[in-house]
């Protein structure tokens, strides 16, 4: 199929039902436990939205879908890559994700395709809260990776890559090369989503 007429992901607008009190946006980042990933991600986006004068306007949560890790610092090979590349580890503690998350933040963003089905069943049940999930709210992480060049001719309709190749291997169970990996990747994509909310939110 030709996806000539696609585009990159955009990040979704603002949802309208967000409370007065809230950040200008709030983005979400999820895998499994909530210890190599997904807090790797929130430190190093948190770090590149406050490079573009973004950081008291966009709020970034982590969390898992799994709760055994809750209330658990960053795994200590995550925590060693990041303070390595000059970020600080220290912030992020391990939550568990639930249906409420979704009427808190503009975008869930899932590290591989099992955390997304999982949000996608929780999804479900705060639609029937009464809080609208569209597709473009919610997708995987790397679909902003702009090394990979995800085209899409409709929002959360991806055509090219496919989903398996835009994940975020889990690192847990391998070696220190993995958690550089993920870095590398998530570096890129959280450049791109600075970028974007830059443009989404103009001063």
């Amino acid at each position: 199929m030709s996806t000539r007429a696609g585009r990159h992901p955009q990040l979704p607008p603002p949802r309208a039902d967000r409370d007065a009190d809230a950040p200008a946006y709030a983005i979400a980042l999820v895998c499994l436990g909530n210890i190599c990933r997904s807090p790797t991600a929130h430190v190093v986006l948190e770090a590149a939205l406050r490079d573009a004068g973004l950081g008291d306007r966009v709020a970034v949560s982590s969390g898992g879908t799994g709760g055994w890790h809750v209330g658990d610092p960053i795994d200590r090979r995550a925590a060693a890559t990041l303070d390595g590349a000059g970020y600080d580890p220290s912030g992020p503690r391990a939550e568990q994700v639930d249906a409420s998350w979704f009427s808190r933040h503009d975008l869930v963003l899932a590290m591989d395709t099992d955390n997304l089905a999982d949000l996608r069943g929780l999804a479900h049940e705060a639609g029937r809260t009464g809080v609208e999930v569209g597709p473009e709210r919610l997708r995987l992480f790397r679909d902003f990776d702009p090394a990979l060049e995800v085209v899409e001719e409709q929002p959360g309709t991806v055509f090219s890559p496919p989903a398996r190749e835009r994940v975020v291997p889990d690192p847990y169970y391998g070696g220190d090369e993995g958690f550089t990996r993920v870095l590398e990747m998530v570096e890129r994509t959280s450049a791109e989503l600075s970028t974007q909310a830059a443009s989404l939110l103009p001063s």
